[in-house]
């Protein structure tokens, strides 16, 4: 027998007849190149001043540009950076799994901001918030239809007289220490912009780990998550086993795919299940509030685990006649945290590491813990930390999570940063 192995972001299409799964997530924050800690610019525009920079353009950033629409006054610019300008992953790579979030929420992120209801009150209907508004309220959805609402007001935005957007990658990014400003090159063109303010919303990305020569070949966790690219990835004529790492919400998601696929157009599929914990966590409602609402299931994966994987369930569920479940527990496997960019101050000579406040959002000089800088992120490169009633510290992670902490810091992060 042999174990397929698929890791996330791993490109290529599969060989042979065995892969390996690992669905951990590395957060495009936590790895910057060198000194280097802008990820994206221009190639198609040179501005030359602008009030605040915004770099990536998923769901964090559409919501970092409306909420500083709504903050600086004036006719202040808005330069927002990404390369695609098309919702980022969870619309280009995820629109066919199944969302964990209340379609309210959805909703609501849509209506939080001034420039986004300005959007909607002149937008043709039907259009992609009218559809969510048709759905049940309290139910969740394919996000499919998140995906369309983060095109709908990236549309919108991009025509704000006030935002001029523009794509390609930028490489390097300076501190001037007197003027409290930030100067962004690019390398396609001899481009650069200043401002005093710069958010990054860079996202996350599937993480990889290096690997020997004779191991075998992966499957994206992209492609894992998509099922109808999936299904033409595995042979339907051999066997054919696929090991898939974790048992966090992606994994349980890629083992109800691959469940799928081998209890209707896979019979030969068997899967091997690498996970440190036989019991899986679930978000609860508990006393007014959701226990584990960061870090348990939701949604199809919460139905999926509690019915076909968690714990003895799995010896006697459908699933497991499939799935096999390997004990890998014995300790913390090391984790990505969230390493800071290393940035260049004064006269470009010195390196400075950088630490970053994540109840406010904003980055500092490590032990000048007062000290303003104009640089901060949000969304889930650089998520929100939060107090949960047990007592425990968790990453909020979500649009509306999204949303409701930028509404709260960005009036701060304005004001801080003399825009």
């Amino acid at each position: 027998m042999h174990v397929v192995r698929i890791l996330p972001g791993c490109g290529g299409s599969l060989a042979g007849g065995s892969t390996l799964l690992k669905t951990a997530s590395r957060h495009t924050g936590t790895s910057f190149a060198r000194s280097q800690f802008v990820r994206l610019f221009s190639q198609n525009a040179t501005p030359k001043d602008a009030t605040a920079v915004v770099v990536g353009a998923g769901p964090a950033g559409i919501a970092v540009v409306g909420n500083l629409l709504e903050q600086i006054k004036g006719d202040g610019k808005i330069v927002w950076v990404d390369e695609q300008f098309q919702g980022g992953r969870i619309n280009r790579c995820y629109r066919e799994v199944p969302g964990n979030t209340a379609v309210k929420l959805f909703v609501d992120y849509a209506e939080a901001l001034r420039p986004f209801q300005h959007i909607l009150n002149t937008a043709h209907k039907p259009n992609a918030i009218t559809a969510l508004e048709k759905l049940p309220q309290s139910g969740t959805c394919s996000l499919s239809y998140a995906g369309d609402m983060l095109n709908f007001f990236t549309t919108g935005l991009r025509q704000h007289p006030r935002i001029q957007t523009v794509q390609a990658k930028a490489d390097s990014a300076h501190l001037d220490l007197q003027t409290k400003t930030w100067t962004l090159t690019t390398t396609s063109t001899p481009a650069s912009v200043t401002a005093p303010l710069v958010v990054y919303c860079t996202g996350s990305f599937p993480s990889t780990v290096p690997l020997p020569p004779s191991s075998p070949p992966t499957i994206p966790l992209d492609t894992a998550l998509t099922p109808s690219i999936l299904s033409t990835t595995i042979p339907q004529d051999q066997p054919y086993t696929i090991g898939v790492i974790g048992g966090s919400h992606s994994a349980i998601l890629v083992l109800m795919n691959l469940y799928t696929l081998a209890s209707t157009t896979h019979p030969l599929l068997r899967i091997k299940w690498f996970t440190r914990h036989p019991t899986l966590r679930y978000a609860v409602e508990k006393d007014g509030y959701i226990q584990y609402d960061n870090t348990g299931l939701k949604g199809r994966a919460a139905e999926f685990g509690r019915t076909q994987l968690d714990g003895e369930v799995l010896d006697s569920s459908e699933a497991g006649k499939f799935i096999t479940r390997i004990d890998c527990s014995g300790g913390k496997e090391r984790e990505w945290g969230f390493p800071v960019p290393e940035v260049r101050i004064g006269d470009g000579k010195e390196v400075v590491r950088l630490g970053k406040d994540a109840r406010t959002g904003r980055f500092y000089v490590e032990g000048e813990m007062g000290e303003q800088i104009g640089l901060f992120g949000a969304g889930i490169a650089f998520p929100e930390e939060v107090d949960t009633p047990e007592g425990e510290r968790e990453y909020a992670v979500g649009m509306w999570k999204f949303m409701k902490f930028l509404k709260r810091v960005v009036p701060g992060w304005v004001e801080g940063s003399r825009v």
